[in-house]
């Protein structure tokens, strides 16, 4: 999920930038404090190496350009461990390894074939383990790799039990806070883990984090969200003139069942839910499904473009202010992908329905 407090900016941007972030690697602004000159030249080489490059105009398929960047954070994690082998006691061996463990973690995001997933992402497992048998990790270092490790829970490619995969993330997120419990990190991780639950889970969790030490900012995400689930049980607002110049009313629509999908094109999630939603909305429209699009978009040429490459059939609604969505801010969404069902009275059912979705939907349409 993009949440706005602290992810819209990942939209299409090259995975290990988010990464290398995350980590504190900042291997464009490390100065080398080596003991030995050929350290330091080695360090200022393996900078230079892991710049990231600019995609050329030739690649203009998904698949070209996943392969572009994939060789390259390969190649910058092998060049990365080839620095802390060769200088093991070097001062920059450790960001050496996390930088490493960045590129890896790039490699699995933009990787799309299965088996090329799989192999990222045991690579990524291996070195994210080793580091973190590496006695010179500060505490906030340390702290930050465990913190991916829990997330690479709810990743295995090779995991089919979503629901296991997010009990053992939940776990290991409870985890850290016991272990670290002034680290605001853990709490807005569990936060946002909460925006993605079920209603039940998501209201537990936020009523926790606001009686927790997080941040204000934190306790802002769990007040949305409690905003987000009152909202279950009563009647949407829901009424515009959509791209197409459809006259859209949610009150008119009763009858029917209907998804609201608060989205948007830079939102990687959201792209990713499309073929679910097609396949749900052309099974399931002929008995009563519809769909509303809430677009979080900013360029209205790139939505309409997008809309019709990708053949999506129900009305969008767009006003470009993004965060600041009409319909976003009256239903307090702080994060998208999010998808609510209404059911046929025109009542908001659940605000989280992107699991499970046709059988939620199968289930509202048997009710009278």
């Amino acid at each position: 999920m993009n949440n706005k407090s602290n992810k819209k900016s990942w939209f299409k941007l090259p995975s290990a930038i988010a990464f290398i972030m995350l980590f504190g690697c900042l291997v464009s602004a490390s100065q080398p404090t080596d003991n030995s000159a050929d350290a330091a030249a080695a360090w200022k080489q393996l900078q230079q190496a892991s710049a990231m490059p600019s995609v050329t105009k030739e690649l203009t398929t998904r698949e070209q350009q996943s392969k572009f960047y994939v060789d390259f954070y390969a190649a910058a994690a092998a060049k990365a461990k080839a620095f802390y082998v060769q200088f093991p006691d070097s001062t920059n061996a450790v960001p050496a390894k996390m930088l490493e463990c960045a590129m890896l973690r790039a490699a699995f995001n933009d990787s799309i074939t299965q088996d090329a997933r799989q192999r990222a992402f045991t690579a990524m497992a291996n070195a994210q383990d080793a580091l973190l048998t590496d006695s010179r990790l500060t505490e906030d270092q340390r702290f930050d790799v465990r913190l991916d490790i829990a997330e690479r829970a709810r990743q295995d490619p090779g995991l089919a039990n979503w629901k296991a995969r997010d009990a053992e993330y939940e776990s290991n997120l409870r985890q850290l806070i016991k272990d670290y419990p002034h680290n605001d990190k853990a709490y807005n991780a569990l936060v946002i883990y909460a925006a993605e639950s079920s209603d039940d889970t998501a209201r537990a969790i936020a009523n926790e984090i606001l009686a927790d030490p997080a941040s204000d900012s934190t306790k802002d995400t769990a007040r949305a969200i409690l905003r987000r689930l009152n909202s279950v049980g009563k009647s949407l607002n829901i009424k515009f003139t959509a791209l197409d110049g459809r006259e859209v009313d949610l009150s008119q629509m009763k009858g029917k069942v209907v998804l609201v999908d608060f989205w948007a094109t830079w939102c990687g999630p959201c792209v990713g839910e499309i073929p679910h939603l097609k396949e749900a909305y052309e099974k399931l429209h002929p008995q009563g499904f519809d769909v509303i699009g809430i677009s979080f978009d900013s360029d209205k040429s790139r939505l309409q473009d997008f809309v019709r490459t990708h053949d999506m059939p129900w009305p969008q609604y767009f006003d470009g202010q993004v965060w600041k969505n009409k319909f976003g801010v009256e239903y307090a969404i702080d994060g998208i992908p999010t998808m609510w069902l209404v059911d046929k009275k025109g009542i908001l059912r659940d605000s989280n329905a992107r699991n499970d979705l046709q059988d939620k939907v199968e289930k509202l349409l048997t009710e009278k």
